[in-house]
């Protein structure tokens, strides 16, 4: 598959029309890539939105020591 680089714009039909002409592997490569191409910007929004500088690494440990502690009373009393 030829890599060129278009400097003329296209509508959403002329490349709809030009991805119609392709073959049957051309449009599955093409779905894999724009499959992937979505999956890493919703990615990206889902990890943006997780971000926070309000969150200590101290913070977290507390949490853990917490949680861990709690598992192991249950375990040990049973």
């Amino acid at each position: 598959m030829s890599t060129g680089i278009f400097n003329k714009s296209l509508s959403y039909n002329q490349i709809l029309y030009l991805v119609k002409q392709l073959p049957l592997k051309d449009k599955a490569n093409l779905c894999n890539e724009l499959a992937k191409e979505a999956i890493d910007v919703r990615l990206s929004r889902l990890l943006n939105s997780f971000k926070t500088n309000d969150l200590e690494e101290k913070i977290i440990d507390e949490e853990v020591e917490k949680v861990r502690a709690e598992l192991y009373a249950g375990k040990k009393g049973k």
